[in-house]
């Protein structure tokens, strides 16, 4: 026989078949590890790749597109408090089955391309962080071991995976806040070039505006963790009321975290040293605290990166 996990209505009024285990606190941890994570660690140096020195501007224009696109869920999430989040609101507006089903692939889609991503990220840093090198072998076993230890705590239950989150989340701040006090002291002492930050003739002869849109595309992937939040509805304490100040709030942390992030890792590493492969920010702690153990910043990537997936 089935149990019921919860029948009574919630705070807003509406029933619930979900625990609700999520207050402000929790929910502001899961937009603000969902939105890091794999974006600021593995695409920081794809953004830079495409843009040169500037590689802060598309993270800008990104935070802005993203702000535009979290008030209109504020919008749909305070009026339809339940965990199916696009699809549900597709279902609302148009009462079109097909289209519903349209978009609700879409996001399963994306969410697959963003956990492959970060599991690729996760096996890279792992090989390279304990010297077992980058064969195509190697990282997709690990990707694929990774992916299956995700899978079995997200059905353990949301209790389990949202303390997981807590954990990776402070993992993965402590190591964004080591990459900017390197920065403010590489500035401190003279080392490092933040010129670089600011030149925007780096962005080549194609000029700045394809270049800048190319990266916008990048960068606001990394930052698109924040429409998940949406499906923890129904898992989250007075969602209609708690949701707008943690939705923003958690999007301008990480819109700062960004902003601090991007500019140091060119500040210390020039934009073609940073393109090349799939680890940035450990260039960066190679650049500007080479006393600083790879094996450790590599685990917070990972942490980082697990996060997201």
């Amino acid at each position: 026989m089935t149990k019921d996990v919860s029948k009574a209505p919630d705070q807003d009024g509406e029933k619930s078949e979900l625990k609700r285990v999520m207050g402000p606190g929790l929910l502001l941890l899961f937009v603000v590890g969902d939105v890091l994570g794999t974006g600021i660690y593995a695409l920081t140096g794809e953004v830079a790749a495409k843009v040169g020195g500037i590689v802060w501007l598309p993270f800008l224009v990104a935070f802005v597109l993203a702000t535009v696109t979290a008030c209109s869920y504020l919008e749909l999430v305070t009026k339809y408090p339940k965990a199916a989040g696009a699809a549900l609101y597709t279902q609302k507006a148009f009462g079109v089955h097909f289209l519903t089903f349209l978009v609700a692939f879409a996001v399963m889609s994306s969410g697959i391309t963003s956990a492959s991503t970060a599991s690729q990220a996760f096996a890279e840093n792992f090989g390279k962080s304990f010297g077992l090198g980058d064969g195509a072998l190697l990282i997709t076993a690990i990707s694929i071991g990774f992916m299956v230890l995700l899978g079995l705590i997200n059905l353990r239950g949301v209790g389990e995976s949202v303390k997981a989150n807590v954990v990776l989340t402070c993992i993965e701040l402590t190591g964004l806040l080591i990459i900017i006090m390197i920065g403010a002291a590489a500035l401190m002492g003279g080392q490092g070039d933040f010129g670089r930050a600011f030149d925007f003739s780096s962005a080549g002869e194609q000029g700045l505006f394809w270049p800048v849109i190319a990266a916008t595309t990048l960068a606001f992937f990394a930052m698109v963790g924040f429409e998940d939040s949406v499906n923890m509805a129904e898992e989250a304490k007075n969602p209609s009321r708690i949701f707008p100040k943690v939705l923003l709030g958690g999007l301008l942390i990480t819109g700062v975290i960004y902003l601090l992030v991007s500019i140091t890792a060119i500040a210390l590493v020039d934009a073609k040293a940073l393109g090349e492969g799939a680890t940035p920010l450990l260039k960066v702690v190679e650049a500007g605290a080479p006393w600083f153990p790879l094996s450790v910043f590599g685990i917070i990537t990972m942490c980082a990166v697990a996060n997201s997936a």
